[in-house]
Order: structure tokens, then sequence, then C-alpha cells
């Protein structure tokens, strides 16, 4: 990148800075005329003076007024002229500025992801982040008018200038008198502000990177009670931005109020001066009054341009330390990522490393001369000690990071000069904790076959109107042009031809991993929308007949499931759920605030319900209030009546002590809101309260069909109903399958009903297509929604989805169990049957299975063959693996 802002600008934009440029220089003409114009009105047109009426204007004969009507209507004119060249060069500015913020953010991005893997070590995001997001944002607006705006103002005070001296010299001398002065001062104190800017800047991204430090060490920080340290720590870096922050407020300051009082000045000595002119009878009032209009127009741009070179500043402070940052020593060229080889050819013979010398960011030797000959078709493991450069080596290997020195070739491939092209789909790593994307399984399991966008697809409506309209602004501001909608998925690398087979794919991946059980319950808890996937709906469907018909046919099982049936109450539901009869969608009936749903409450009035909800609700509060009263907080009650929590205890009980049942109409209504509020999550079977009676229910049913009927145009779309025959989109395939609750009260009730459920999945085969619908389960935020050891097999799945001639593991099994590494390993083995493995393996006593062992010591191998020859000959592998 240029090193310079200009330098930068005038690469990118020149033809639209040259463009600003020549807008600002046409309108000076049209501006000198402006300033002129109020001369001749109140000199000619108002007082005749030098002029005798009637004038001759283009042929034409006009009196005095007509004059002044002409004249005050080409003032006019001139004004919308003016106003019109700075509305253009405004938002041509606007634009040509976020064109290029486009273009830098863009191209720092595209650094970060060429960034040597060192360099991490020493970056964080906390810091990186503010860098390409706030940090860079003020560079658009001042590459915008980084020509444009000295050129215009400028030449709008040098046009003013001119009037000035024409109409009197003297005046145009007051006019400018301090300016010279201002020009000494402001930027003594402005270098002392940009100063102050650049500590500010440094310490803004200390802070973001102890706030992103705090945030992934939230664990830590509870565990050992050091949120106060914590606060100490953040409280001392606030105080020194505040300290930095303050000083440049004092010097900002400072520097306005003395802008401020000189431009007073000129005032000063136009009254004082041009008064003592105009009484003399050497200046005419309309000059004067023509000279104090310029005056006040040369304000404007003069204070404009001190902006400017405040905002220059700054912005080339900006620059040049975001430039800084992102140009680390080692970084690989563009081309390494962007250009793509007319065929991309298997890795096949040796693997051959030679004199290979790494060090860290200390100077510390990682890897001292390595040398290593690895047979391609072979499956090697990599032992050695912590420290011994094992994982060095792997992600020399992998082309993770370059060595210092040394050779890295494939037959005649040299691999440090290698593409990414190559690398990334003929190989594969995988380190100790893989990283997991904020987006579905399936998209984190295919990311490993997205290299290219390899089939189009057709949009439509806004999307196609945005693509179209983007389309000119990727190539102005030298986007990537690729198609983030596309279907990139490189099906063949996969071993597939289409999606289906994709996805079967991806199962037998994900079975080899130990993931597939896993993702088989995310899709058993997701949801399905049949118009998109009618055929799994109607699969689902059928899997519900078949599983209430085995459920009927066993005596044994047939109370533990109860259906749903529009006339009858589900004692195995809330209240709540009963009355809707369905699946809520979006937010307009929350079933933790059903009592302040305005329907719900006009379902029940009408169905003369209010008065029963408030006596059910006070019952509940009085029995909640006297089984909870002399309970811990922590109690298991609190969790199995989970009406009212510990917190809100006291609040119920000081309601308790101002009504009775016989008063509770005189209770205030957010009071009543909330008594009415406990009947809807009582559930008559689990909680046996007794306020649910049979004639309570029947009335609920009553209500239900009521709700259902009258429901308001705007919420038919809001629940979605049970209905014995169709799919509820809103619930999950396993409720979809259930179709009822599960009765509480009867032994291992929920273990005997899931292994019925899944013995009907298993009969139906539709374990892979609940699979195929789990891939779609989302990860959440760095995968958080996954366990540690989910998240890890999902990285292993996405390595070996590629089918790459390579495979490189470093200890990416370590969290594991024994038995899961065992069959892990064994599974992964069995599958490169005929390529390359390479696994730094964490449990030496498992290196039996491979093909070929490599000693690792000190940065240097030590030791290769079989596993039997050097459990013979070799002390040192004997006792790594004891």
């Amino acid at each position: 990148m240029e090193h310079s802002i200009y330098k930068y600008i005038l690469r990118h934009s020149k033809k639209q800075q040259i463009i600003l440029t020549i807008l600002s220089f046409a309108s000076f003409p049209f501006l000198y005329y402006y300033l002129e114009l109020p001369k001749i009105i109140i000199d000619q047109a108002i007082q005749a003076k030098d002029i005798i009426f009637p004038v001759e204007i283009m042929g034409l004969e006009i009196d005095q007024k007509a004059f002044l009507y002409v004249s005050v209507c080409i003032f006019l004119l001139l004004v919308v002229i003016n106003q019109c060249f700075k509305y253009v060069i405004n938002v041509y500015q606007g634009i040509t500025g976020e064109r290029m913020l486009r273009r830098l953010r863009y191209e720092l991005y595209s650094r970060i992801l060429r960034f040597p893997l060192p360099t991490f070590r020493k970056k964080s995001s906390g810091e990186i982040i503010p860098m390409i997001t706030a940090e860079v944002e003020p560079l658009g607006g001042f590459i915008g008018e980084a020509f444009a705006l000295p050129a215009f103002q400028g030449g709008y005070l040098i046009v003013i200038m001119s009037f000035l001296l024409i109409q009197n010299v003297y005046m145009a001398l007051a006019a400018i008198a301090l300016y010279p002065a201002q020009a000494y001062f402001i930027p003594k104190l402005q270098k002392k502000v940009n100063l102050l800017g650049k500590e500010r800047v440094r310490l803004v991204r200390t802070l973001s990177d102890q706030i992103g430090e705090t945030v992934n060490a939230v664990q830590e920080i509870h565990v050992h009670d050091g949120s106060n340290y914590m606060r100490a720590q953040f409280t001392r870096q606030l105080g020194k931005i505040f300290n930095v922050r303050y000083r440049i407020y004092l010097l900002k300051f400072i520097i306005k109020f003395l802008n401020n009082f000189i431009q007073q000045l000129g005032p000063f000595f136009f009254y004082a001066l041009g008064g003592t002119m105009v009484i003399n009878g050497t200046l005419e009032i309309g000059t004067l009054v023509a000279a104090i209009t310029a005056h006040k127009e040369m304000a404007a741009p003069w204070k404009e341009l001190l902006s400017y070179y405040q905002r220059r500043e700054d912005a080339r402070i900006k620059y040049e330390q975001v430039v800084e940052q992102f140009e680390p020593s080692g970084m690989r060229p563009e081309s390494n990522q962007l250009d793509e080889p007319e065929e991309i050819p298997r890795l096949e013979g040796e693997l051959v490393a030679n004199n290979i010398v790494l060090s860290d960011d200390t100077g510390s030797a990682q890897l001292e001369g390595l040398n290593v000959k690895l047979k391609l078709d072979d499956r090697v493991a990599i032992v050695g000690q912590a420290g011994s450069g094992r994982e060095a080596l792997t992600q020399v290997l992998s082309r993770l990071i370059d060595p210092d020195r040394g050779r890295l070739t494939i037959g005649n491939l040299d691999l440090t000069e290698a593409s990414e092209a190559i690398v990334g789909r003929r190989m594969s790593y995988i380190g100790q904790s893989g990283t997991i994307f904020n987006s579905t399984i399936g998209d984190n399991l295919y990311f490993s076959l997205k290299h290219r966008p390899l089939h189009e697809v057709e949009y439509d409506g806004e999307e196609e109107e945005f693509r179209k309209s983007d389309a000119q602004e990727v190539l102005l501001t030298g986007n990537s042009a690729d198609d983030y909608g596309a279907d990139w998925i490189d099906y063949e690398s996969a071993g597939a031809t289409d999606n289906t087979s994709l996805v079967a794919r991806a199962i037998d991946v994900l079975s080899m991993v130990d993931l597939a059980d896993d993702v088989y319950q995310f899709g058993l808890r997701s949801t399905l929308d049949p118009k998109e996937d009618p055929e799994t709906a109607e699969l689902i469907l059928s899997a519900r007949k078949r599983f209430f018909e085995k459920l009927e046919a066993d005596q044994g099982l047939t109370n533990l499931v109860e259906a749903f049936t529009p006339e009858k109450y589900n004692t195995n539901a809330t209240l709540g759920e009963n009355l809707l009869f369905g699946t809520p969608v979006g937010d307009d009936f929350d079933m933790d605030r059903l009592a302040e749903n305005a329907y719900v409450q006009e379902v029940i009035r009408d169905a003369n319900l209010t008065d029963i909800f408030l006596k059910m609700g006070y019952q509940v509060a009085s029995l909640m209030v006297e089984l909870f009263a002399d309970l811990p907080p922590d109690h298991e009650f609190f969790q199995l009546y989970g009406f009212i929590s510990s917190e809100e205890l006291p609040e119920y009980q000081a309601i308790l002590s101002r009504v009775n049942a016989d008063n509770l109409d005189q209770l205030r209504e957010e009071d009543k809101l909330r008594f009415m509020s406990l009947p809807f999550k009582v559930i008559p079977s689990r909680h046996r309260l007794g306020v649910i009676t049979e004639d309570i229910q029947e009335k609920i049913v009553e209500a239900r069909k009521q709700f259902v009927d009258h429901l308001p145009r705007h919420l038919k779309g809001s629940i979605a109903f049970f209905e014995s025959n169709a799919y509820n989109a809103a619930a999950n395939i396993q409720d979809n399958i259930l179709f009822g609750k599960i009765a509480f009260g009867f032994a291992q009730a929920s273990e005997k009903i899931g292994a019925l459920l899944a013995t009907v999945v298993e009969e139906l085969e539709l374990k892979r297509t609940i699979v195929r619908v789990g891939l779609n389960f989302r990860t959440g935020a760095g995968g958080t929604r996954l366990s540690e050891n989910q998240r890890q097999k999902l990285c292993i799945a996405r390595a070996i989805i590629k089918r790459p001639d390579i495979l490189i593991l470093n200890q990416a099994t370590a969290s594991f169990d024994n038995r899961t590494q065992q069959r892990i390993a064994e599974n992964i083995l069995s599958e490169f049957e005929g390529r390359s493995v390479i696994w730094a393996i964490e449990k030496p006593e498992l290196a039996y299975l491979f093909d070929h062992i490599v000693v690792i010591s000190s940065g240097v191998i030590t030791e290769a063959g079989h596993y039997d020859e050097l459990q013979n000959s070799s002390e040192h592998f004997k006792l790594l693996s004891a």
C-alpha cells in the first residue's frame, strides 16, 4: 500500500479529484458576480448613481423599478447556481469518499487474510477490528475533499479577496490583517493536537484489546473472583484516555477561540475604517455594504480551510498508523491467494524438507536444520515431547508458516512458492482447536469446498436490483467480483455430483468423526419448512402415524404420551398451551406474558373467565408463598414450580398482605396482571395444585374454539395450530412426531418414549434425513452452541470432506477420551488408505497404527522407522510411548 495518503488518493481516484477541482473552478465566476451584484443593486438600482434611467438592456428599455427587479432576480438566480455547485460538489465528494473508504477497508481485510500466522500472536482481534471499522471511518470524508475542498474554498477566498481589492485596497487589507497570526499560531497548536491524537489512538486500541481479552477470559475471571482487579485495570486505562482527550479538548478550544476572536475583529476594522471613509466621502455606502457582505462570506471558506488542515493532519496520522500495522514482515504477495493455476496438480511421490530453520518472534529456535523425507502413500506419526518442535513442523509442512530458511518440495513442486489454490485444495491441517463460523453446521462443514464460485444462481426482487446496482461499484472500488450468493461448492472435490450425494458424503464423514449422532439430535430439535421440503415433512407425518400405532399397540406405553386433541384438555401441557393449541410464530404471543396480550384478554373476557383467572392466580400465589416462605433460593421446588422466582416472592407476599379472596377486584391493574399470569403456567398433572378443575378445563377448551374462530387477520400467521394430519412448521421434528406431551408421574417415561421414537426413525430409515436437517443447525458465535468436542470433531470433518492428498493433524484429538481417540484415528487412517496422513499424535502408544514414525526432539528429527523397529532399537521412543 502507498505510505502517503495523498499518493493513495491519486492512485485510485485521480479522475474524480480532477472532476471535483474543475467543478470548483467553474463556480468562481458566478461567485464573483454574486458578490458584485449587491453593490449594483444599492448604488444603481436603488440610489441611481452613475446611471440614467431608462436604460437599454438587450434591446429593451427599462425604468428604475424594472432595473431593480431584474437585478434582484439575477441575484436570486446566482444564489441558486452557487448552491447547485455546492450541492453537486458535496454529493460527488461524498460518493468519492465512500468508494475510497470501501476500497481501503477491502484492501485492509485482504491483507488480514495474508498475515503470517505469528502476526496474530502479537495483534489481537480487539486491535485489528477497530482499525478497519472505526479508525478509517473519518478517512472516507477526507478523501472526498482532499483536493476539491482546498481548491473550492481556497478559490472562494481568493475570489472574495480579489473583489475586496477591486473595491478598496484598505478594506481588503483590513479583512486579512490578522490572517498571518492565525497561519502562524494554529499549525503550532495543531501539531500538539496531532501528537496527542496518536497517543489517543494507541490507548483506544489497547482498551479494545482489553475488552476482547475480558470477553474471552470471562470464565477465568468468575472462577478466580478477578472482576475487581479487571475493573481497576479498565479504570486505569480509561483514566489515561481521559487525560489525553482532556488535553486535546483544551488545545482544540484554544484554537477555536483564536479563530472566532480573530474573525470577529474583522467587522471592527470595517465599521471603524469603512465608516470613517464614508463620512469623509472617499467611499460609497454601497461599496462598504458589499465589502461587509464579502467579509461575511470570507469567514466560511477561511474556517473551512482551517478545519480542513486539522482533518488533514488527523487523516494523515490515522492512515499512516493503520498502514504501518497492516504491513507485517513475511506477508505473502496477493498473487499467492488470487492466482488460479490452469490445473491443480495431485501431490504424489515424496515430501522432502531440507535444512528447515524456524524461529519464533523472540528468536528462540523451533526447528534447527531439520531434514525429513516422507512418502505420500504412507500414514506418518510424529512423536515428541511438548516443545520438541512437533507443532512447528506440522505448521511448516502445511504451509501455515514459512520457514526462515530451507526447502520444502513434493516432486518438482516447491511448496514454499506454491499458490494457496494448490496447498488449500490438496492439503488439510487441523490443530488442537479449530475455528467454527457463526453459521450452520453444513456451512462450516462445506467451507473447505468453497474456493471459487462454480455455478451461477438466478436472483429476483430486491436482491437482483442490489446486485445490478452494486456491480459497477465493485469495479470502481476494486472489490471482489466473485458472487457471494453463487454456488461455491466443489462437488467433485468431495466425491459428489450434486447436493444429494454431497449430503450423503457429509453424513459419512460425520460418522467417521463420531459426530453424526450429535447432528441427528440437533436435527430432532430443529424446525423444518414444509413448503421448502414437502417430502421430508410427509416422512415426519408418516413417522407420527407409525409412532402412535406402536404406542397404542403396547399397553405399557399407551399412557406415556397425551396427544393433542382439539376437543380435549391436555393435562400434561400448560394452560397457555391448551388455550393457544399451537406453537407461537414470532413475538405476538409470548408464552411467558400471555396475560398481557390484548387478544388473549379479550378471549378470556368473552368466555367469562376473567374472575376465574384472577381467583386461580390468587390461589397459586397463596400456595407458592406458603410453600416457599422458609425455603432457600436454590431449593429444587423453585425449579419444579417455576411460576414465581425467589426474587419475586417478596412482591407477591406484599400483594397478598393487602387483599383477600373476596376483594380481588380492588387490586391495581398491574397486580391483577401478575395474578392472572400465574395460571397460564400451571400443568395439572405435574403441579397438582387443584386450581384447574375439570369444569375450568372444559371452559378453556370452549375458549380455545373462540380463540381460533375470532383470531384477527393481522394475527393469522402468529400461531401454527396443532392439526393431526398436518406438519407444524413452528415446532421441531421431535415434537411433530410426538404430537403431544410426555406424561408426568410414570417411571422412565422420557427414556421409553425416546427409545420408541428411535425405533420408528430406524424402521422408516429416517435417521439420515434428520441428520440432513441437523446440518442446518446454527452453531452460534464461535460455535458456542456446540460443545468443545463437537467443535473439534466438526473441524476434523471439514478437513476430511474435501479428500486432500495430504492430511496433517497436530494433536487434533487431544481433548477426546482414549476410546474416542482410538476410534477416530482408526476411521481416519482407514479413509486415507493410499493417501498421506501426517499426525503429530498426543498419545505415542497409538503410533502402532501408522506405517511410519518420526521422532522429533529439540527441533530436529532424531529417529525414524516402523513401530516395531523403534520399539526394539530406540530407548527414547520407548520412553515416550511408555
